[in-house]
């Protein structure tokens, strides 16, 4: 769900994009009949496009707060994306004065790159496109300033704006003019485009390290022991008891790190004055305690099954 419009040649670049993105929830059949329709330019506004997908079980969220172009150094880049069920398909256009390049890219994997030196570039569904296409031709004149192309891109994504939901009426525009002839030009790019694919890299690995922690904590975070024998204290200094786990209890710390395993002792207080060695340890009603009087315990660490 996107229109960005680009114009690269000897003047810059201006891209003009607008800021829509569209969630659906729902009847993936149901859902395939409401982008057939939205996309043949049946639905034409934004009040017809909830009234359709209520008819047909759809939920969805409209947000008009995406930021589709970017600048980076000397290049403006724009992208268009569709996430998939395992990765998402990136479409991006990177220009600059006298070039640009298209990448195609699945995850952070590039599948196709290919150049160019000037033209006008949309990136949108077809029925965007063409409704922009024909704008362009009525409007265009190579003459003019790379401020007045911007204005005139802005006022083509209004107009489209107005004749599919598709696409919003909130339009970001950005320029670059740096002095750069084809070979530079294509130089800086290809410089711009490889860091730029290895920060993308390198945030999809630490996205994956995240999920890979959170997974994990949550896994732990199931086995945290909330009712049960614990194990048997095994020796008494004071407020202090070490306590020897059983061989179903380990004990972690904040991180998820094992700090005792089962067989071994961990450190615990107590208030009681009626605490002998052999005392069994228990969690009951999600209190530490003796089972013998259910006296409370104190420990700093998380309880937890294997």
């Amino acid at each position: 769900m996107s229109l960005i419009i680009a114009y690269v040649g000897k003047k810059g670049c201006v891209m003009a994009s607008d800021k829509r993105k569209i969630g659906y929830f729902g009847d993936k059949e149901n859902l395939a009949t409401l982008e057939k329709e939205l996309y043949d330019g049946k639905i034409d506004n934004d009040d017809d496009f909830l009234k359709r997908a209520s008819e047909l079980g759809i939920s969805i969220k409209i947000t008009d707060d995406a930021n589709k172009i970017k600048i980076i150094g000397n290049t403006i880049r724009g992208e268009v994306s569709t996430k998939g069920t395992f990765e998402t398909r990136r479409r991006r256009i990177y220009g600059t004065t006298n070039g640009y390049q298209i990448v195609e890219l699945l995850g952070s994997d590039t599948e196709s790159r290919q150049a160019g030196e000037n033209g006008v570039i949309i990136f949108g569904n077809d029925y965007a496109k063409r409704l922009a296409q024909t704008l362009i031709k009525r409007e265009w004149k190579s003459s003019q300033s790379l401020r007045y192309m911007g204005e005139i891109f802005q006022g083509i994504l209004e107009e489209v704006a107005s004749k599919t939901p598709t696409v919003g009426d909130k339009v970001d525009i950005l320029m670059q003019q740096p002095k750069f002839n084809k070979s530079e030009a294509q130089k800086h790019l290809n410089i711009t485009i490889d860091h730029d694919i290895k920060v993308l890299t390198k945030f999809r690995q630490g996205l994956t390290e995240q999920l890979i922690q959170q997974s994990k904590e949550i896994e732990m975070a199931n086995k945290i022991l909330n009712k049960g024998e614990v194990g048997r204290v095994v020796q008494i200094d004071g407020d202090m008891l070490f306590v020897q786990l059983n061989n179903k209890t380990q004990a972690v710390d904040g991180n998820w790190k094992q700090l005792a395993g089962p067989g071994q002792n961990v450190l615990m207080f107590t208030e009681s004055d009626n605490v002998k060695i052999g005392d069994k340890v228990i969690i009951e009603n999600e209190d530490l305690c003796l089972k013998k009087d259910k006296s409370s315990l104190r420990c700093d660490i998380i309880l937890c099954s294997l």
